[in-house]
């Protein structure tokens, strides 16, 4: 798949994502023509986390309950403190992101996001990476956690931090167009 126009892609967040981690890949993402649907438990806007304090309020495009992974092509998990401490709690928000992984599609999670996909038990034997506070949860949870700017396994994307969302962007933007991984795997 090349041609990325009438693509939907999800992120998926909550109050307290950081902003950046959700705005860039959401800009980069819409660059390619992709619709960029912004999912959370709630119907209205949810509040970033813009590096020391509260930022704006973004837009919710769909609420949780009324969406599954076969709306979408792909799966975007910004991260945080707050939000994937929250969405890790979530029964929904786990089985939407378990339902990605089942299906091969592409899913990418940056920062504290990994820990939504501990909770959601989609680690195990899987490369990826973190923001490094949380490198022993994943190890602890059966990932091979490594310290690089991307990381890519069968159309699993991660990265650290905000630094790296330029890796993170154009490696998922890359994963989108493969298509379907049959490696892909919850």
């Amino acid at each position: 798949m090349t041609e990325l126009k009438g693509t939907r892609v999800a992120i998926l967040a909550t109050d307290g994502f950081e902003e950046s981690e959700l705005a860039e890949p959401k800009k980069a993402l819409e660059a390619q023509s992709i619709e960029v649907h912004i999912v959370a438990p709630k119907k209205h806007g949810i509040v970033a986390w813009a590096e020391t304090d509260w930022g704006k309020e973004y837009p919710v495009d769909r609420v949780l309950e009324e969406v599954s992974a076969d709306d979408y092509f792909a799966l975007v998990l910004p991260g945080g403190l707050f939000n994937p401490d929250e969405l890790r709690l979530n029964e929904k928000a786990l089985t939407f992101v378990r339902d990605f992984f089942k299906a091969g599609k592409p899913v990418g999670a940056i920062c504290h996001a990994a820990w939504i996909l501990i909770n959601a038990e989609v680690v195990e034997g899987r490369r990826l990476t973190s923001v490094h506070s949380i490198a022993q949860d994943l190890k602890n949870a059966g990932a091979q956690w490594e310290d690089s700017e991307v990381v890519c396994d069968s159309a699993f994307v991660t990265s650290r931090t905000p630094a790296d969302l330029h890796a993170f962007n154009n490696k998922l933007i890359e994963e989108i167009k493969e298509g379907r991984h049959r490696h892909q795997h919850a």
